[in-house]
């Protein structure tokens, strides 16, 4: 091997071991959050079994989506398992991230009621409607990631064309339609909800804060 070959070995094994590193931070955090709050009776409260579900979330990007990306990464671009693997990594990676932002979005109305109306909080935050919302979580992140891009409406004809010619690469072009309606369900709407509630919060803080003073 010449000295242009031992540089390449070398930095795909320091790129493995970053990325394996990355990928057990990720599963080993998430899972010290679970077991943290499955252990303590004091932590099972209506807030923490959205963070223990977001953690879920977050565990499974850690192993489906980013495994995946790794092996990509590491063969330079190659895509090693067909032509249906690949619309299910890039199911799961929208369907994950999709799910995690959706739990953000929950933590932050739950906070607001927490904060705002702490008397109806209980009245309001329910086991009935945690589940609810937690079954909404998980099943509306289905309908932007799986279902588009099994039928083919994420992307363009020119592309579906290209990876059938090209079974060893996995790309994710997406068309206008579904870049807006995507980035809209799974960025957009949440983020405007999040900052509403914490803005909400930050005034009722403020208003509870001037009210000690007096």
């Amino acid at each position: 091997m010449g000295a242009d070959d031992w540089r390449e070995a070398a930095l795909v094994a320091l790129r493995a071991c970053a990325m394996g590193f990355i990928i057990a931070a990720a599963l080993l955090g998430n899972l010290l959050v679970i077991v943290s709050v499955m252990r303590h009776r004091k932590l099972r409260v209506v807030t923490n079994y959205f963070v223990v579900s977001l953690a879920l979330a977050d565990m499974l990007v850690a192993l489906c989506a980013m495994c995946f990306n790794a092996s990509v990464e590491l063969t330079g671009g190659t895509w090693l398992f067909g032509y249906f693997m690949c619309d299910f990594w890039n199911s799961l990676d929208v369907y994950f991230s999709t799910a995690s932002i959706l739990h953000l979005c929950c933590i932050s109305v739950d906070r607001y009621y927490a904060i705002v109306q702490p008397l109806d909080y209980p009245l309001i935050m329910t086991r009935a409607r945690l589940a609810v919302m937690l079954a909404a979580v998980w099943c509306s992140p289905a309908l932007v990631s799986f279902l588009p891009i099994f039928l083919g409406w994420y992307t363009t004809e020119e592309h579906l064309r290209f990876r059938q010619q090209n079974p060893r690469a996995c790309g994710f072009t997406v068309n206008r339609a579904y870049a807006v309606v995507s980035s809209g369900v799974s960025f957009w709407v949440p983020g405007v909800i999040m900052i509403c509630m914490y803005y909400r919060i930050y005034v009722e803080a403020d208003r509870q804060e001037r009210m000690l003073y007096r």
